[in-house]
């Protein structure tokens, strides 16, 4: 019969077999890609800092190895992670450490470690999972091999492991917190962006920083003139006076009253030097008949010298008209004259520990111009031309920086030009005199020095008698309180004369004075004096009081409004000087 034929039972069998082969080849090739992908653990995303920290950890084991040492935080490290655990054992094959790991050639296996140290790139590290109890054994065991291949190795190794170590040892703390989680990067000027303190008090520009206020905000600020700051001022008003030229024949007048003052100070470095002046004008408005002027400048210059040394000299010009209470005031005259000074003097001071010496040099020259009668004829002074010459030698101790008690011995002569006046008496002087005072060095609280002693001028024409009497000088400051200042001054001065018969007289003027600054643009003053005459040669005395109050009102530091009152008497046991005078004055202050 003809048709196909059956297949037999032999060919299926073969067909099946060959079957059966392939599916186990196939199986046999995937099976170890599956284990592998288990044992590596690549079933997800890996972050990169993982990657790095295990790269790092396993560098540090193979250095440690290398030098012979079990890391102790090995067990730590090495932890394996729980990753996968088989229900039995031997499902997977068991895990070896990297130095005997048994190639299996697949191409999965970990590239195997190399004995070569000087590597650059450290081995891949290794993924961690929990070994079974047989792998776990057999890796002791790669342990042990590898430190006994390092113990070989360590003297070739020693170099390259050192760096090795201290590479790893700086990123300890980085790899630490690497471990756990993936941190932010800290950025490039972290360091510099600190936080702000929260109590810290915020700084005020300069220019809204409150300014320190002024001591005297209305004082002059003076004007820069090359080394020296020039203070100018200049008065003006009105007087009314009931007696013009005080004198026992003046009379109520208005008077034009004029008065310029200035002072200079240098702002050298070391040295200084001063320059004061004033002049006083003064014009009849109406009533008694009133012309004169008057004015004086001097300048001191201070020089430090050489071991301790320090020099002081003075210079100065005065020129005063001859007041109508002076003892040489001519009678009947319609101008008296005009008596011209120039005075300079030199002092050297010196200081020893506690000892102070101080000789000083002075020079007086006294000139006098004519006078003006009632008759417009003049009467020549220039008998009274005469010159002082002084020398002075100090000594002072200084107990206390506060206080110097101290000694003068003055000697002088004073020459007249006309060695014979007009009378026939020769004039000329010899002048010795004794001092013994205390300097007083307390601040601003209490300043000054005060002493008394002995003067005798000796005349050289036996006819005179000599000029002598006791002497006190004083000049004080005292400041009770801030804006208070109380003054205290004191001088004796021996007055010449050329009157027929007699010799002179000695003055002694005392002045009380009192400053308060009642507000910063208002500031009074008051002034007591004394003054005691003595004639020699006569039973004569003068008594002359007088009494003064002001008060001035600063419009701004420029300008202000100034008046003042003054009450004077002279009461005397000779005829015809007795006198008395009141006066206002209402005017303004310029000052620069």
């Amino acid at each position: 019969m003809s048709g196909a034929q059956p297949e037999n039972s032999t060919g299926r069998k073969g067909k099946a077999v060959c079957a059966l082969l392939l599916a186990t080849s196939m199986f046999a090739l995937l099976r170890p890609t599956a284990l592998h992908a288990q044992e590596t653990e690549l079933r997800g995303e890996v972050s990169e800092s993982a990657i790095l920290s295990d790269q790092q950890r396993k560098a540090r084991q193979l250095a440690l190895a290398a030098q012979g040492q079990q890391p102790t935080n090995a067990a730590q490290d090495n932890a394996p992670a729980r990753t996968y655990l088989p229900a039995s054992a031997g499902a997977v094959p068991d895990d070896t450490d990297t130095g005997d790991a048994i190639a299996t050639g697949s191409l999965f296996d970990p590239p195997a470690a190399t004995d070569d140290t000087s590597a650059d790139i450290a081995a891949p590290p290794k993924p961690r999972r929990r070994s079974s109890t047989a792998g776990q054994n057999a890796a002791d065991q790669a342990k042990d091999k590898a430190a006994d291949k390092s113990k070989k190795k360590k003297k070739s190794t020693a170099d390259t492991s050192d760096i090795t170590a201290s590479t790893t040892d700086a990123t300890d703390g980085e790899d630490t917190d690497a471990d756990t989680a993936n941190r932010r990067a800290l950025t490039i000027d972290s360091a510099d962006r600190q936080k702000l303190d929260p109590g810290a008090e915020r700084t005020d520009a300069i220019e809204g920083q409150k300014k320190k206020p002024e001591d005297d905000p209305f004082a002059a600020t003076g004007v820069k003139w090359g080394s020296f700051v020039i203070r100018p001022t200049i008065e003006q008003g009105l007087t009314a006076t009931s007696n013009g030229d005080s004198s026992s024949a003046g009379t109520s007048a208005l008077l034009s009253e004029t008065a310029l003052r200035f002072s200079a100070a240098s702002d050298w470095r070391e040295n200084s030097a001063t320059i004061d002046g004033y002049g006083l004008f003064r014009e009849t408005v109406s009533g008694y008949p009133v012309h004169d002027a008057q004015g004086r400048i001097e300048g001191q210059l201070n020089v430090d010298l050489d071991n301790e040394l320090r020099a002081i000299a003075k210079l100065g010009y005065e020129a005063v008209p001859e007041s109508a209470s002076s003892p040489d005031a001519i009678a009947g005259v319609s101008k008296q004259p005009l008596r011209q000074t120039i005075d300079g003097s030199l002092a050297v001071e010196k200081h020893l520990g506690k000892m102070q010496y101080t000789l000083t040099g002075a020079v007086s020259h006294d000139f006098y111009g004519d006078a003006k009668l009632s008759d417009g004829t003049s009467l020549s002074q220039k008998d009274q031309d005469s010159t002082l010459y002084t020398a002075t030698l100090r000594t002072g101790y200084e107990i206390s920086p506060a206080l110097t008690p101290f000694t003068e011995i003055e000697v002088g002569r004073r020459t007249y030009d006309q060695r014979i006046d007009n009378e026939g008496f020769e004039r000329s002087s010899t002048r010795l005199g004794a001092r013994a005072g205390l300097a007083l060095d307390m601040g601003e609280k209490l300043s000054g020095e005060f002493s008394a002693g002995w003067l005798r001028e000796a005349i050289d024409d036996k006819n005179l008698d000599a000029i002598s009497g006791a002497t006190v000088n004083a000049d004080l400051k005292w400041s009770p309180e801030r804006g208070t200042t109380i003054g205290l001054t004191g001088r004796t001065t021996v007055e010449p004369t050329t009157t027929s018969g007699e010799s002179g007289d000695i003055l002694y003027s005392g002045r009380l004075t009192g400053e308060r600054q009642i507000r910063a643009n208002l500031t009074a003053n008051a002034a007591l004096g004394l003054d005691w005459r003595d004639y020699i040669g006569i039973d004569g005395h003068d008594r002359v009081l007088s009494a003064e109050a002001g008060l001035t009102w600063w419009l701004n530091r420029y300008a202000g409004l100034t008046t003042r009152v003054r009450t004077e008497k002279l009461t005397s046991n000779l005829p015809g000087r007795d006198y008395t005078a009141n006066s206002i004055f209402l005017g303004v202050k310029v000052q620069r």
